[in-house]
């Protein structure tokens, strides 16, 4: 493949300019000071594209199909791994101004969006029709539906209504060849040859620009109970999440478990009293929901006191309020704590059948110890599917021998045991050399035959994924 023309951001901003009137062009001097997100090279193209219709999004893939301009999908830029990161003489494409909620049928428990509503503003849109989405992340003022897309995420409810790929009925995306790619339908059975619409899910802007979606939607629980639980070990949190899928009453909304030094070190710096816990347990925390607050906050302490003894629990506190069932989820959600003392700690994301975690877990910690004194980890996640979320108790970036090792002692045993390398955040750039070791090679290849049919050039998101 021949190098690609080297254009200026600033001669971009103006050749760009006025291509089509629903497209916006932020240029050098729109773009400096902005806050670039979750990675300081999500903004180094100096140059981003803002349409407000699918029309001008193709207008502008069409340009640079045309003058050879690499094109960078951006959503909310809260991605994790690399995967919106630009350079000069690319174009950020962005679907900030594609953030309209279309339509509600709430009697189909539906809803047509544009990619770039976050995930908040469209749980607000529903609540004054009873309804809410079936996915929920901690993330969810910034992610937007687009960018949740095509990273495939997971969050707090994959347990049970599964990740987006299980939410979208429907999508509109503009390919890399600027053709406009629409498959709108709203209803659950399709049986009318390949979904292709799954190449854009989980594509990570290599494939299309995903415009709208059709995504399903459930009634919306407000009367809610939550709980911190001592456990002594995965298996045993396991034994409380499925005690409590099986209640009669209570609809089981989040499992999530920290680890005992993400526990720790996150209340004390937070100020939360852990003296009900015993030595050395991890914490479940746990949310129900029922047809009242008093009867779920009651129903939930009954079902505790019934399983107490035989899942062997280490302490609990039910929240009494709604304050401090937030204070109960800061302890969760507020997860990048971590960072000021170890900045820019590796930090990864993997899943693997849950039965295996406890398994893998006091693995990964003799693993990682064997590298060197001192090398421990925070571990927390989505425990009711598997889902671990691990920073490493170290400051990077690390050489890249010592990256390799952790790398090593992170991905050891996880394809083989049924699980994932990458669960919710993507492959970006951060994952490539992993997704290289870890993915089958026919798919791999298979994977790039795909991505030169359809982007012959190579000009959407380069250097992303395997790509």
């Amino acid at each position: 493949m021949s190098s690609l023309p080297t254009f200026s951001p600033l001669d971009l901003a103006q050749a760009l300019d006025g291509l089509h009137p629903d497209l916006r062009i932020l240029g050098p001097g729109a773009l400096a000071g902005r806050h670039p997100g979750e990675d300081a090279g999500n903004l180094d193209a100096g140059v981003m594209a803002q349409p407000a219709s699918t029309e001008a999004a193709a207008a502008l893939v069409s340009w640079c199909q045309d003058n050879r301009v690499a094109i960078v999908p951006h959503g909310g830029m809260s991605g994790l791994v690399g995967g919106g990161v630009s350079h000069a003489g690319q174009v950020i494409l962005s679907s900030a101004r594609l953030n309209r909620v279309l339509a509600i049928h709430a009697d189909e428990e539906t809803v047509e969006i544009e990619a770039g509503v976050t995930l908040e503003a469209l749980q607000a849109a529903l609540q004054p029709h009873g309804l809410t989405t079936s996915i929920d992340l901690g993330s969810r003022g910034s992610a937007t539906i687009g960018g949740m897309v095509s990273t495939n995420a997971g969050g707090i409810l994959a347990f049970r209504n599964g990740v987006m790929r299980h939410q979208i009925l429907g999508l509109e995306a503009v390919l890399p060849s600027g053709e406009i790619f629409s498959d709108m339908t709203r209803v659950v059975k399709v049986s009318a040859g390949p979904d292709l619409k799954q190449l854009l899910i989980g594509g990570e802007g290599a494939f299309g620009f995903v415009t709208r979606v059709v995504m399903k939607v459930e009634p919306i629980r407000p009367h809610r109970a939550v709980a911190l639980l001592g456990v002594p070990n995965a298996a045993r949190a396991l034994q409380v999440a499925a005690r409590l899928r099986g209640h009669p009453v209570l609809l089981l909304e989040a499992a999530e478990m920290m680890w005992p030094r993400y526990v720790r070190d996150h209340a004390a710096l937070k100020g939360f009293d852990l003296s009900w816990l015993e030595p050395d347990a991890a914490i479940l925390l746990m949310e129900v929901s029922g047809e009242s607050g008093e009867a779920a906050m009651t129903l939930l302490e009954e079902a505790l006191g019934d399983l107490w003894e035989a899942t062997e629990l280490k302490g609990g506190i039910v929240a009494q309020s709604s304050d401090q069932a937030r204070r109960f989820w800061d302890l969760r959600e507020d997860s990048g704590f971590y960072f000021a003392r170890y900045p820019h700690a590796p930090s990864f994301d993997v899943s693997m059948p849950p039965s295996a975690v406890d398994d893998y877990v006091s693995g990964l910690m003799a693993r990682l110890a064997a590298i060197g004194a001192g090398f421990d980890a925070y571990v927390y996640g989505h425990i009711a599917d598997g889902n671990l979320h691990i920073a490493v108790a170290e400051p990077g970036p690390l050489p890249s021998d010592l990256k390799a090792k952790v790398e090593t002692a992170v991905y050891a045993g996880i394809t083989g045991s049924g699980g994932s390398f990458s669960a919710e955040h993507g492959v970006g750039l951060e994952k490539r050399s992993a997704y290289l070791a870890h993915v089958d090679p026919v798919k791999q290849s298979l994977a790039r035959q795909i991505k030169t049919l359809l982007d012959p050039k190579h000009l959407f998101n380069p250097g992303k994924v395997p790509f």
